[in-house]
């Protein structure tokens, strides 16, 4: 004899396992493209799995051209626009690299070897540049200096002193064209390789989300296909009934 409370725990306990195994595939097709698919007998986890594969090599090829080019524009920068500044190798931010590539030459930080600060006023340069944006910025005229003592003088020597290039890391790149234009094709190409390597990271994901939606709405589907009706006994008023119950998941 089956009580009706023993009939509710068991049919608690069968729901309880199918929704468990409901999300055995969908887990596994997250955590690997088209195994929750592969695993249900379904041919189009192979469609995923060729797509991990395919779209993880894609995105280690660019990231190993992306890192060959940096490391090509880098030696360039040192070897050649640095050589006759420093013999100390030393490697900074990007953007750095990205102002080598507008600007044949770095120019002086200080114009003046005896005290004070003389910033460089060759406009092609690029602290010369720095010094132009700062006097364009803080002074009325910038071809009209106002007293080297005044606030506007002095924020405006603030500004070349926080953006111009110091003489650790001057560059020249005269009597080195055709180097420059090779510096110039590696930057960009690394640093396109480096864009599309971070763009095969979201197909990636997308594949893995993709994957799992796919085998969690086929997990429900065979679900509701396969939702059997199970027969519990149990009495009533000392009669044996039997009950039909449907288990939902």
């Amino acid at each position: 004899m089956v009580t009706s409370g023993a009939a509710g725990q068991a049919i608690d306990s069968t729901a309880a396992s199918a929704h468990a195994r409901l999300w055995v595939r969908p887990v596994a097709s997250l955590v690997v493209p088209g195994a929750g698919q592969l695993w249900a007998k379904q041919d189009r986890g192979l469609i995923y799995l060729a797509t991990e594969a395919f779209v993880l090599s894609r995105y280690i090829q660019l990231s190993h051209d992306a890192h060959r080019g940096a490391s090509r524009y880098r030696d360039l920068a040192f070897d050649v626009a640095r050589r006759g500044f420093t013999t100390v190798r030393r490697d900074t931010v990007f953007e750095y690299y990205e102002t080598m590539e507008r600007f044949a030459t770095s120019g002086e930080f200080d114009l003046d070897p005896g005290p004070g600060l003389e910033p460089e006023d060759d406009r092609t340069t690029f602290n010369g540049s720095v010094w132009l944006l700062a006097r364009r910025t803080y002074w009325v005229d910038p071809d009209t200096p106002p007293p080297p003592t005044s606030p506007e003088y002095q924020l405006a020597l603030q500004f070349y002193s926080s953006h111009a290039v110091g003489p650790d890391f001057r560059w020249s790149w005269d009597n080195a064209s055709l180097e420059h234009q090779e510096f110039r094709a590696t930057i960009r190409s690394s640093d396109d390789a480096f864009r599309r390597a971070q763009s095969q990271l979201g197909l990636l994901l997308a594949n893995h989300l993709v994957s799992a939606i796919d085998a969690l709405i086929s997990s429900r589907l065979t679900a509701t296909l396969r939702r059997p009706a199970s027969m519990q006994t149990t009495w009533l008023g000392g009669r044996r009934t039997q009950v039909r119950v449907r288990v939902e998941f």
